[in-house]
């Protein structure tokens, strides 16, 4: 290929002209431009679909240039580089190539964009979807700010008014490129859409994360109006599944909105309320109008207004643009009266208030609120807008036995079609009309809430185990007479009919055995009691947030405590009370001398380094053993194999905790102190992590929302509420759930 291009001056043009420029993009260049010489050294012609230089080489050179015009020089001695081997593979179009120094199809580029901010316009499709996908998963943010800007300039000069918001880049704060919690379909009229069929299926589709195969040829049938709970082991991929729909990696029609609630917002100035109010983008968009257009009708009443050219208009003009205004005023007026715009504040209020937030909280800024609230505003804004598709992931893990309670209750009204992914059983039978049930790359699907899908799965798989095994004894017949009667020259022809038979028989693949997870922690040695206890504790963080007041609490090696009330009431601060990570204001904490307690955090997953491996990190924090010790506490928690020596960045949210779970049993604890232990963990390692404490000969203290796990391990309940520490007097977590949100609040 040598031939055709001359690789030193290629070489030397970029140096000369990108000085500092990376050796991988001189290489990179050099094998494209040789490359694309070559093929049209054989075709005789340049492909029409595409330029290499303008599409690919141009937009690297530009993220490796600060000098715009030095690129634009260097791509054009590029093309010209191209056209001189066209010319000498072609001669007969030397005359007609030689006049374009590079082939831009400059007519159906202006039409395209004519096309696409028409669309805009109109709210009937977007940019980034035309085709029912996003790339934004795939490309760099700046670079695609960078691409979105060339496209609003290029449609502002053609003088065509664009309402395009497919990515939101580009009018908005840099720091909302990581906000990838309101993945909202573009389309703004969303009253437009109201008759369209909004089913989503989805058929014959593959996922892959990572280079780890998700899901293989499978199908997803989500029909309008029915709310799917989705389920899976740890790291099978649900929450990877929810992105690929989020992003339109996966062909949802384009008119169905999507809303992906995955993590926290990002705080700043907003106010609580005010961030939920922004999440409806076109009634943003209308107020916006009107706003707009009632400016314009105010410059009109002026003495001599003025027109675009700045010249006074006369009265004909000035009726002509007082009637267009109010014609766009009516029918702006007209969509804030459909979408009953006046009532969205009270909307808005109703789900903070259910959420936990009171109405002092409204006003305050969304950076004042702490990571799990802010949890709470993301999901907030997700029921505000009610999309089309809402998807959402854990959404119970941060909220307190109220907030689900009244969650719940919201979520059996919901009106569009919910796909959620949850490990609480609980909630899942009291919302879910459908389980999807991911497994084994594929998915499954059942009517009706959790319970219905464990008893109909367990029926569904003898079925499928019965039609295998028939299935192979049937092969094995047939097997068994072509191998007999083959050669036969009395049989052949009925030989040979088995065979055909044998090859269209479809592939039953054996259904999976269930893997049985355990979760194991190491029986401590008994000390003699009074093994941890308080005396009149008191503790405020300062005069005016006092916590916690006259706390008496004794606990022994056989305690089983869970510890349930409001957020922010204290049940955190307690447990860091109870293990020495806070110190009382006043009052005792007394602990055994020779007492170990192991702490699990809420927020453990921000305590892992996630650039170390799960051997790594139990090296780090709990030193003194070897490898081989470590790998066999991460064995108890079902990470064996080769999981133990992965990066943990790579684990999914389950794994992290199982990691730190392997972290409490190298510290041998006589007391397991366990904040939302269950948040991230899926219904196996649920049971697992039961089992495990209830064998375990210490004792348990522990703070939960999840009614099945509490109402297994514990014995006795506390409330923390209103700077008090009590024993629940009632039977169990059922009997405390229904004193907070009795029936009657529905």
């Amino acid at each position: 290929m040598a031939e055709y291009l001359d690789q030193k001056k290629i070489e030397q043009l970029l140096r000369s002209n990108v000085p500092d420029i990376d050796e991988v993009i001189v290489e990179y260049v050099q094998g494209y431009l040789t490359d694309a010489a070559a093929s049209i050294a054989m075709t005789g012609e340049r492909d029409s679909s595409e330029d290499p230089v303008e599409d690919l080489i141009k937009p690297m050179l530009e993220d490796a240039a600060r000098d715009e015009l030095k690129v634009a020089s260097l791509c054009e001695e590029f093309s010209r580089m191209l056209t001189e081997v066209e010319q000498q593979a072609n001669p007969q179009k030397r005359s007609a190539i030689s006049k374009l120094a590079a082939p831009v199809n400059m007519a159906a580029q202006l039409a395209q964009i004519d096309k696409a901010a028409k669309a805009a316009q109109s709210g009937t499709t977007d940019l980034a979807h035309a085709k029912g996908r996003s790339v934004a998963s795939q490309v760099d943010v700046k670079k695609l700010r960078k691409a979105e800007a060339r496209i609003a300039a290029k449609i502002e000069k053609r003088g065509v008014r664009s309402r395009y918001e497919a990515s939101k880049l580009i009018n908005e704060n840099p720091m909302d490129d990581d906000d990838l919690l309101m993945r909202v379909n573009p389309i703004l009229d969303y009253t437009l859409t109201r008759d369209k069929i909004k089913d989503v299926k989805l058929e014959g589709f593959d996922i892959s994360y990572a280079g780890k195969r998700i899901l293989t040829n499978s199908n997803l049938h989500l029909v309008f109006g029915r709310r799917y709970g989705l389920i899976g082991r740890n790291g099978i991929g649900k929450s990877t599944l929810l992105r690929n729909i989020a992003h339109r990696e996966l062909a949802v029609p384009t008119y169905i909105s999507i809303l992906f609630v995955e993590q926290e917002m990002v705080g700043d100035d907003t106010s609580a309320i005010r961030s939920v109010l922004k999440a409806d983008i076109f009634r943003e968009q209308l107020l916006r109008d009107e706003a707009a257009i009632n400016e314009e009708l105010k410059k009109l009443e002026a003495p001599a207004p003025l027109d675009e050219r700045g010249e006074v208009m006369s009265k004909h003009e000035i009726d002509a643009k007082k009637n267009e205004m109010g014609d766009r005023l009516n029918g702006v007026m007209t969509k804030l009266t459909e979408i009953e715009s006046d009532k969205a504040e009270s909307k808005a209020g109703e789900i903070l208030n259910g959420l936990g937030f009171s109405s002092t909280d409204f006003q305050k800024p969304t950076r004042s609120f702490s990571g799990g609230w802010r949890m709470r505003l993301s999901l907030a804004r997700a029921l505000f807008c009610r999309p089309d598709l809402l998807l959402l992931d854990e959404p119970t893990n941060m909220l307190d036995i109220p907030a689900v309670v009244w969650l719940e209750r919201y979520m059996k009204t919901w009106p569009s079609t919910l796909l959620v992914v949850s490990h609480d059983r609980e909630f899942l039978d009291e919302v879910a009309t459908d389980i999807v049930h991911q497994h084994s790359e594929q998915l499954d699907q059942y009517r009706g809430n959790f319970q219905s899908f464990w008893s109909t799965r367990e029926e569904r798989r003898k079925n499928q185990m019965r039609e295998y095994e028939s299935q192979m004894q049937y092969r094995a017949h047939l097997q068994e007479f072509i191998d007999r009667w083959r050669y036969n020259a009395n049989r052949a022809a009925q030989a040979q009919m088995k065979i055909k038979i044998l090859e269209k028989l479809p592939e039953l693949e054996k259904p999976e055995d269930d893997k049985v997870v355990t979760f194991s922690f190491p029986d401590p040695e008994s000390i003699s009691p009074p093994v941890l206890y308080m005396v009149d504790l008191a503790f405020s963080y300062s005069e005016e947030r006092k916590i916690l007041e006259s706390v008496n609490i004794d606990m022994q090696m056989d305690a089983r405590v869970a510890i349930v009330g409001p957020n922010g009431a204290g049940k955190t601060t307690l447990l860091k009370l109870l293990i020495g990570k806070l110190e009382p204001t006043a009052g005792q904490v007394h602990r055994h001398g020779r007492l170990r307690v192991a702490y699990f955090s809420q927020h453990h997953v921000d305590q892992l380094d996630l650039k170390l491996t799960a051997v790594g990190h139990l090296k780090k924090m709990y030193p003194g053993n070897t490898d081989e010790e470590y790998r066999r506490h991460l064995g108890c928690f079902g990470l064996s194999g080769m999981t133990g020596l992965q990066e943990i960045s790579t684990l999914s949210g389950g794994q992290k905790s199982r990691v730190t779970f392997a972290g409490l049993a190298v510290q041998q604890p006589h007391f397991l102190v366990l904040d939302e232990p269950t948040n991230h963990l899926d219904m196996e390692s649920m049971d697992a992590l039961t089992n495990a404490l209830k064998l375990f000969k210490g004792g348990v203290v522990l703070v939960s929302h999840d009614e099945r796990f509490i109402d297994s391990v514990c014995t006795e309940m506390w409330v923390c509420a209103d700077k008090k520490v009590t024993r629940f007097a009632g039977e169990g977590i059922k009997d405390y759930k229904k004193m907070i949100c009795p029936l009657e609040d529905q």
